[in-house]
């Protein structure tokens, strides 16, 4: 079955949402199995163990970030292409695009495994976690190059489209971590180290069946010459990766701050802000796959210069996303406890570590759709392949996020943490709807619509003859 799909045609809402669907269920699997590795290590080794794990997430993210971001920037390029039905170009970008993020999964990994323990300390990791963190850091990070090969992979054939494979390579991917989750942590006792193990292998079982179904897509077969260096290609293509990283490394560097806040406070409140952390991809995974749906339709449009289509898709993305949102949130707030508990063990502290999670979790979702709106804005500007606003956003997202975890806890004690997250949500979501509305008035001006061009030249034809 042939699963690329061109979107500069039909209902831009139709396609935008059968695009996301299985975009977001695939979303889902990922989180499945990230939540599976916590309930197991929760329930199975204890809430120090937990804990553990939570205390590794921003310098994880930190790393896992870059790769994203370049593979992000690259597709924005190989959409475009795809768009603009030029295949001798769209080969060229993907060649190039492997190379990049090749390097660079090499360097990442490098730079993890020596400034892992450092960075661990400065975030004042406390004692009692520091040996389990770096234990799970260390495994996941010597994985980042699988991350390396799914992601391009996936963002390649998100790219012409495609979102039902990245969904099935999601749900083997789910099985396969979960059936190992279970071997090596509660048969072997491999404790964190399993879990670790066990993400970094169905990882790799993703990227192997996105593989498969990429070979199998003929037009992008490469060719000997497609991988002859390009410098203005490469430059190009890091153009737009580029502000996408610096974005993403200065979101990290705020969330690694708060960290070291929420770590002044002790292991129980690392739990629970880890428990929470754990639930937080579920309420995002829906956002990213409407921003990835916007991203690629705007960006297919765009090639196209089809400029009526992406002012109509970005009418479509908001409604979609505004009510999913809403959705989330009712959903959270009702089944947020039971969720959580899940991930705690029950001891002695256990509804402390409860309490201080879905404080949280109440929080976060009450203001979710301003997440769900910086999402749309944000990759409706990087299909237009501007990326330089998505990066400014990152800068106004580390003020708010910082600036929360410092003074709001003076005012109003440990509960003012739990609102530096959404205040980076906010600030940058406002900007972004700037920027991004902005962006679309001005092109819609200046930019000739190519279908308007079409059917002018009909008519002249037409009154020729």
């Amino acid at each position: 079955m042939n699963r690329v799909k061109d979107m500069t045609q039909g209902n831009p809402t139709r396609l935008i949402l059968m695009f996301a669907i299985p975009l977001i269920l695939g979303n889902l699997g990922q989180q499945l199995y990230m939540i599976i590795d916590a309930i197991i290590v929760g329930q199975g080794v204890g809430v120090t163990a937990l804990a553990s794990l939570g205390a590794t997430d921003w310098t994880y993210w930190l790393l896992l970030w870059v790769i994203q971001a370049l593979t992000q920037g690259c597709a924005i390029r190989i959409t475009q292409d795809f768009g603009s039905k030029n295949h001798d170009q769209l080969r060229r970008s993907i060649a190039m695009s492997i190379i990049i993020c090749a390097v660079a999964g090499i360097v990442v990994t490098v730079l993890g495994l020596i400034a892992g323990r450092p960075l661990l300390e400065l975030l004042n990791t406390p004692e009692n976690l520091l040996d389990g963190a770096l234990t799970y850091l260390y495994i996941m990070v010597s994985g980042i190059m699988v991350v390396v090969c799914y992601n391009l992979s996936s963002s390649i054939l998100r790219a012409f489209g495609d979102g039902k494979t990245p969904l099935i390579a999601m749900a083997i991917a789910a099985v396969t971590n979960i059936a190992l989750d279970l071997l090596f942590v509660m048969v072997f006792s491999w404790g964190i180290a399993g879990a670790a193990i066990a993400t970094v292998i169905a990882q790799f079982i993703s990227f192997l069946y996105c593989l498969l179904v990429i070979r199998k897509i003929k037009f992008i077969k490469l060719h000997k010459e497609d991988w002859t260096i390009q410098s203005p290609l490469i430059k190009g293509l890091l153009k737009l990766g580029s502000p996408l990283v610096l974005q993403h490394i200065v979101i990290a560097v705020g969330g690694m701050v708060l960290q070291s806040v929420i770590n002044k406070y002790g292991f129980l409140f690392v739990a629970g802000f880890t428990a929470t952390n754990k639930l937080y991809g579920l309420l995002e995974s829906s956002a990213i796959s409407f921003g990835y749906a916007s991203t690629t339709f705007t960006a297919q449009n765009w090639g196209a210069r089809k400029i009526k289509r992406i002012k109509e898709g970005l009418k479509s993305s908001t409604k979609l996303s505004l009510m999913v949102s809403v959705f989330v949130s009712i959903l959270m707030i009702v089944f947020g406890k039971p969720l959580l508990q899940l991930f705690i063990s029950n001891d002695a502290n256990s509804a402390e570590v409860l309490n201080i999670a879905y404080q949280y979790l109440f929080i976060m979702s009450l203001l979710l759709s301003s997440l769900y709106m910086l999402y749309t804005y944000r990759c409706t500007l990087q299909g237009l392949g501007n990326t330089v606003a998505p990066m400014i956003s990152g800068f106004i997202e580390f003020v708010m996020r910082i600036g929360s975890a410092l003074l709001l806890p003076i005012f109003m004690g440990s509960l003012g943490i739990f609102f530096a997250e959404v205040t980076a949500w906010v600030g940058a979501m406002i900007y972004l709807m700037y920027a991004c509305l902005t962006s679309i008035k001005e092109i819609t001006e200046t930019v000739p619509d190519a279908e308007e061009e079409e059917v002018l030249q009909e008519t002249l034809v037409f009154e020729n003859e």
